[in-house]
């Protein structure tokens, strides 16, 4: 294809930028311990300075790749999919979602919620971010709330959050791996007066899995 074409394509979400995919164990949130084929699409601007994967916020390094390629990989491999990056929600997720649908496959996404909710989505993880709030339809459409904890005040902004997504949401504190040691303490302590909220932990990095 020549290199306008693709540039279209990947506005259509027809092609992805595809960092990687691979089959393993979700870590994080209401899914712990499931299998689970996950698919990292590139390409974000939320910045979080404590990101384990910056390497995928430059969508130009990753190969835009078509959704039928993608599809017929994650087929192959398990039937629940986890859309994550980066931030997926940078593109339209409609065509990869559908065709993922059509193949009998339940869908999850992980996304900060900052750009409008595109796809068909089985489950919703929202993980906001201070750098750039969710617009009002990724409350509405969270499953799942997973706030990171790197201080103090990610507890008062883990509240706000909570008072915004929609009633049905799980509630999650997860701690920022760097700050693990000491902030998991603390997220017991809360949860433990605040019953409402669930602690996450990274399972995946105790297993050594991706």
């Amino acid at each position: 294809m020549l290199k306008k074409e693709i540039q279209i394509a990947v506005e259509k979400g027809e092609m992805l930028p595809l960092m990687e995919e691979f089959y393993t164990i979700q870590g994080e949130g209401y899914h712990t311990g499931t299998a689970a084929y996950f698919i990292r699409v590139g390409g974000c601007d939320v910045g979080c300075h404590w990101c384990d994967v910056k390497e995928s916020w430059n969508a130009e390094l990753h190969p835009p790749t078509g959704v039928a390629t993608i599809v017929n990989n994650a087929a192959a491999h398990a039937k629940t999919i986890v859309v994550t990056g980066g931030e997926p929600l940078t593109w339209d997720m409609q065509p990869l979602t559908a065709a993922l649908k059509e193949r009998g496959l339940k869908v999850h996404i992980e996304t900060s919620g900052a750009y409008p909710v595109t796809g068909i989505w089985d489950w919703f993880c929202l993980s906001p971010k201070k750098t750039k709030l969710p617009v009002q339809e990724a409350y509405n459409a969270a499953h799942e709330l997973k706030v990171i904890i790197h201080n103090r005040h990610d507890f008062l902004f883990a509240e706000e959050q909570a008072a915004k997504v929609n009633d049905n949401a799980i509630l999650f504190l997860q701690p920022e791996w760097s700050k693990n040691e000491q902030m998991t303490p603390l997220i017991v302590d809360y949860v433990m007066n605040n019953p409402k909220w669930r602690v996450s932990l990274q399972t995946h990095k105790y297993l050594n899995i991706p």
